[in-house]
């Protein structure tokens, strides 16, 4: 499915996006990045910058002003946590520019750290990369503010959950609904999801706010404040 680029901005309402959005690709596998900067040249993307590792990554990043940044999780030396390490910097030097981090599995504890921090964050198994659509719609997602949950991801954070869980008061199809919004979809895309009208999602959506206690505030995102929670229920 396309998105309507015309009115996207990047996160924390910053400039639109005129034209093509600017990436810069992170991965120490020379065939995987080389095939994510194909991937998106091909998907409408501007490639402005790759790196193999999180020193390169972060130079490129300060002097290029990307977009977006799709990060490998693990890079040299150690393999570890190098890309996250980068991404808590980008996101701290420059809050704007979106980040998509691709990891080899599921890692529960780095992926809730990662996507509580703040909008604009994607988390995504490498092997998701394959569903170019998806990918290409999840960047879009990204660039605009959301935040992008792998699935596989979602599955484990569902079950099993906790005696205190907070989100105990909600329906199956509201837990359904918060997982699908996790997945960083909007009500429109729930609604097709899940076969229903997407005035339905609006209101399964109202409802998880108000069990949640989620109230409007000037300078706080329910949405996203209700996506933090169903993370940190475990």
């Amino acid at each position: 499915m396309g998105l309507d680029t015309s009115n996207a901005r990047v996160p924390g309402g910053g400039r639109p996006a005129v034209g093509p959005l600017r990436v810069v690709v992170a991965d120490d596998e020379v065939l995987l990045r080389e095939g994510l900067v194909a991937l998106l040249d091909c998907s409408g993307f501007k490639v402005v910058g790759q790196a193999g590792d999180a020193a390169k990554l972060l130079a490129m990043v300060r002097d290029r002003s990307p977009d977006v940044v799709v990060v490998d999780i693990r890079m040299p030396p150690t393999h570890t946590t190098e890309g996250l390490d980068a991404a808590r910097v980008i996101r701290e030097e420059m809050p704007n520019i979106g980040i998509m981090v691709l990891s080899g599995h599921v890692d529960l504890e780095h992926a809730t750290e990662l996507l509580a921090s703040s909008r604009g964050i994607g988390y995504l198994l490498k092997s998701r990369v394959s569903d170019v659509d998806e990918f290409v719609d999840n960047l879009w997602r990204i660039a605009k503010g959301a935040s992008v949950v792998d699935p596989s991801l979602v599955q484990q954070l569902v079950s099993p959950r906790r005696g205190d869980d907070p989100l105990a008061l909600l329906s199956s199809r509201e837990q359904e609904v918060l997982a699908l919004m996790a997945e960083g979809r909007s009500n429109a895309g729930i609604a097709r999801r899940l076969w229903v009208a997407e005035g339905t999602v609006e209101k399964h959506v109202c409802s998880i706010l108000t069990k949640l206690k989620l109230r409007e505030t000037d300078d706080d995102h329910r949405r996203v404040r209700a996506v933090i929670t169903f993370l940190n229920s475990r």
